[in-house]
């Protein structure tokens, strides 16, 4: 496949940026980098156009430095909230890659971030709050706070504390009932006792007490 060496006016990833003399294939030269107006031939008259390429290309990269600082301090301070759905043993389905935070970015923060600057070594397959790498720039390194949370209830949980609660009330309730009938037999049985001890009658409808039986006699 035919080469040419072209010089580039824009940043173009993989392949350089402003200024930057690259051999790449003639038929994309052709069809896409000079009709886009990515790259120019390298010849004597465009080679005195790399200085002002030179300090267009700076003038980018200073910008782009301290926009990704910026972002950095920002996401930095942030928490991701990624709703997985889980087992009944609380294991994931599947796994949280660097694609899935790109777009939670995106849908919670309105963050575009290439899914490439979020560095993973391996999927996220548990729950709980996990540091992620982001590397925004050559120069700017942060860590973003990544949380896995489950969208699946646990029905067996919560029934058991539903059925332990329902017990709990109905212990509560039964003993609330009880204790007034036991505080008027015991008051009712007190205050007969103390008419008796007085030589007093008790009144209608009150109950005496029990003598005691002593042991029988031979001649009854």
């Amino acid at each position: 496949m035919a080469k040419t060496e072209v010089i580039l006016t824009h940043n173009i990833v993989n392949l350089g940026g402003e200024s930057d003399q690259v051999k790449v294939a003639a038929g994309y030269a052709r069809n896409y980098l000079f009709p886009q107006g990515l790259a120019i031939p390298l010849t004597g008259a465009n080679k005195r156009r790399l200085e002002s390429l030179k300090q267009r290309r700076a003038e980018r990269e200073a910008h782009e430095l301290n926009t990704m600082t910026e972002l950095a301090k920002s996401l930095s301070k942030l928490i991701c909230v990624i709703a997985v759905k889980t087992g009944e043993d609380g294991k994931m389905f599947g796994a949280v890659t660097s694609g899935t935070i790109a777009d939670q970015l995106k849908t919670q923060f309105d963050v575009a971030l290439d899914k490439r600057k979020i560095h993973l070594e391996h999927p996220i397959r548990v729950l709980g709050e996990h540091d992620v790498e982001l590397r925004l720039h050559a120069d700017v390194i942060t860590k973003i706070k990544v949380r896995v949370e489950s969208t699946t209830p646990a029905p067996a949980v919560a029934e058991a504390a539903q059925v332990a609660e329902g017990r709990r009330e109905e212990h509560r309730t039964e003993k609330r009932g009880r204790r007034p009938e036991a505080s008027a037999e015991k008051s009712e049985q007190t205050e007969v006792g103390e008419k008796r001890a007085k030589g007093e009658k008790p009144a209608r409808g009150e109950r005496p007490a029990r003598a005691e039986k002593g042991p029988k006699s031979k001649s009854e």
